[in-house]
């Protein structure tokens, strides 16, 4: 069952995802998909590998596992970016599978070796259906990787962002773009300080955000005032994420400081 706050994201997601289409550079490749896997798996694994994406937007990430060398690519999304999905995957449509649904609806196929989720499961207000989802769908031994929101090295940053949210997300497409364009100049010198200051969260700024064009920082900014729902999650949580679906062996990276990329893997 969809939720009223989780259709409006999807909502959401189908005005952004319809007007950021592009995936170039940096942005959209596989030096940016090792740093989210980060030291829980190298990008070398996808090779031949059966791999599902759930929530993939734009298919940035989906055509990133192609690059990596993925065999087969399951991509799920749920809004209007769908179409955009369908585009941006085109030219390698033999080798990806489209399902224009939420993740919970992915088939119970047991044949798959890696399922991942980035940005995702941090939107939805109850993301156990989906988690669970993925579990029956991985073959034995096969793993569930995702990147959430981590609470741990944001407390500043969600004392301060926390309260514009409750009016951004209300905001219209285009007077959001406007002011989150605004927004990146002064990220841009926030980041340009952090080389020579140990400002909160310099980690992020120096190794990701300051390393995207100027475009996909805007986006970035979009992407974090837009939603109607996100949660932060305490290390403890984002363990007990996949833990609670059946998962077994789940480890947690903090990457950069801000952020968890967490996998668990599917009892033999």
């Amino acid at each position: 069952m969809i939720l009223n706050t989780d259709r409006k994201t999807i909502d959401d997601y189908s005005i952004q995802w319809t007007q950021y289409t592009d995936n170039s550079g940096y942005y959209g490749s596989v030096s940016l998909l090792q740093d989210i896997f980060g030291p829980l798996l190298p990008a070398e694994f996808l090779k031949g590998k059966t791999v599902c994406d759930i929530g993939s937007g734009t298919g940035r990430v989906v055509n990133m596992m192609l690059d990596a060398g993925a065999r087969h690519v399951i991509a799920i999304e749920p809004s209007d970016a769908f179409y955009v999905l369908m585009r941006n995957t085109e030219l390698r449509k033999d080798r990806v599978s489209l399902i224009h649904g939420v993740g919970e609806t992915l088939p119970s196929r047991g044949d798959i070796d890696l399922v991942v989720s980035f940005g995702v499961l941090d939107h939805i207000i109850n993301p156990l259906p989906t988690v669970r989802a993925a579990y029956k769908a991985l073959k034995p031994g096969g793993e569930m990787l995702v990147w959430i929101y981590g609470y741990e090295g944001n407390r500043l940053y969600l004392s301060l962002f926390l309260p514009i949210r409750y009016i951004t997300s209300r905001l219209p497409h285009s007077l959001l773009a406007m002011m989150c364009r605004i927004l990146c100049v002064a990220a841009d010198f926030y980041g340009v300080a952090c080389r020579i200051l140990p400002l909160p969260m310099r980690s992020y700024f120096l190794k990701h955000f300051m390393k995207l064009a100027h475009d996909k920082r805007v986006l970035t900014i979009y992407d974090q005032l837009k939603p109607a729902y996100a949660k932060y999650y305490r290390n403890e949580e984002a363990i007990s994420l996949l833990a609670e679906a059946g998962f077994v062996n789940v480890r947690a990276y903090h990457r950069h400081g801000y952020s968890w990329t967490v996998i668990g893997e599917k009892a033999l």
